[in-house]
């Protein structure tokens, strides 16, 4: 049973493991289940999976489901504090972004009580999961991994099966806990469930008319299959299982090309990530011919983390002792850096400068 398979909390991975002068870059996957755009049905943008800041292994929006029935009949005294929370369906990660977790924690749990006042199910399964989704933000995994678990059982209790995309979203929440909480069999576990689960689901779906089911829900669950395997790869990242990760990264890079496209902001991403994990293995050349064509990407298509992957790029062409290219592919990326007021990354690019120079008068 999912309840057995999976365990106790939701959260962030710990600072990712990447060889010397590479930096994960933080765009994000969205989407997953039921990812229609602005609906409430998802928490994600359409047609994109999260990913969190700083390399942190973190889904911020929710997957549950809003009690559409209540918001057509008009905005009773749930909707409201919903909204007043600032957690709505579109844009949960709101309050994050405004520092108003507290308070939104506090009009959650009104939420919470007057839904089951009401008895409304749908009102409850949402307001577990935005909870979660706070308590996540807050870096308390226990509570987090409480209140996705109650939000589970509401659903299975219902007609909800075990295969549909808003519970697999919330035991690939629970499996990237378990990565945090370094248990790692109950990772593992969680990670494997959700992945193979998801791949049975989408041969089956295969070859379903658009009339049975549309094309969007196909490319949702493609999409939630994306996120995992990226979790997947970053977390065996993390451990070390650098040959492991690589193949779960180049099957996520795959599957964003087929479904999102290559000039995707996701698919510059992965194309980045496959880059650190190669390179990490000492295979530089392949590194480089991936990084380089992210880089590419990055630059045509105005990505907002492109200051990051020139990061990585400069990285490899040091691991490469192409020192001056290098230098200069530095330089830009500070410039960048420095324009988009990213602080943290002006930082480690200046400690890479350093270290190049380093390196180049040991060459010499």
């Amino acid at each position: 049973m999912l309840a057995a398979a999976l365990p106790r909390a939701l959260g962030r991975l710990s600072a990712r493991r990447y060889p010397a002068g590479l930096r994960p870059p933080r765009a994000a996957w969205r989407g997953g289940a039921r990812g229609e755009e602005g609906s409430g049905r998802a928490g994600f943008e359409r047609r994109r999976w999260a990913r969190p800041a700083g390399g942190a292994l973190g889904f911020l929006g929710a997957f549950s489901l809003f009690p559409r029935d209540a918001e057509e009949d008009g905005e009773d005294a749930i909707i409201l504090l919903l909204k007043r929370a600032k957690l709505s369906p579109v844009s949960p990660q709101l309050s994050a972004m405004k520092g108003e977790l507290g308070e939104a924690e506090k009009l959650l749990h009104e939420a919470l009580r007057l839904s089951h006042q009401s008895d409304n199910r749908k009102a409850i399964i949402y307001t577990y999961s935005m909870m979660a989704n706070v308590a996540f933000m807050q870096g308390q995994l226990d509570n987090a991994e409480k209140l996705y678990k109650a939000s589970m059982s509401y659903l299975l209790a219902g007609d909800t099966k075990e295969d549909d995309n808003a519970i697999l979203e919330m035991s690939l929440k629970l499996a990237s806990i378990y990565a945090a909480q370094k248990q790692h069999k109950l990772a593992l576990a969680g990670y494997e469930f959700c992945i193979l689960t998801l791949e049975e689901k989408i041969a089956k779906q295969k070859d379903l008319p658009e009339d049975v089911l549309p094309a969007e829900e196909k490319a949702n669950t493609r999409l939630l299959l994306g996120m995992s395997l990226d979790s997947y790869a970053r977390y065996l990242l993390n451990i070390n299982q650098l040959p492991a990760a690589q193949k779960m990264y180049e099957k996520a890079l795959q599957l964003s090309k087929d479904v999102q496209g290559e000039t995707h902001p996701q698919t510059v991403v992965l194309m980045s990530d496959l880059a650190t994990v190669l390179d990490a293995q000492g295979h530089h050349d392949e590194a480089y011919s991936y990084v380089k064509r992210a880089a590419e990407l990055a630059k045509e298509t105005q990505h907002p983390e492109e200051h990051m992957v020139l990061n990585n790029l400069a990285a490899i062409l040091m691991h490469k002792e192409d020192f001056l290219q290098a230098r200069q592919v530095y330089k830009e990326a500070l410039k960048q850096a420095q324009q988009k007021g990213d602080a943290a990354s002006v930082q480690h690019i200046q400690e890479e400068l350093a270290e190049l120079a380093k390196r180049r008068k040991g060459s010499k």
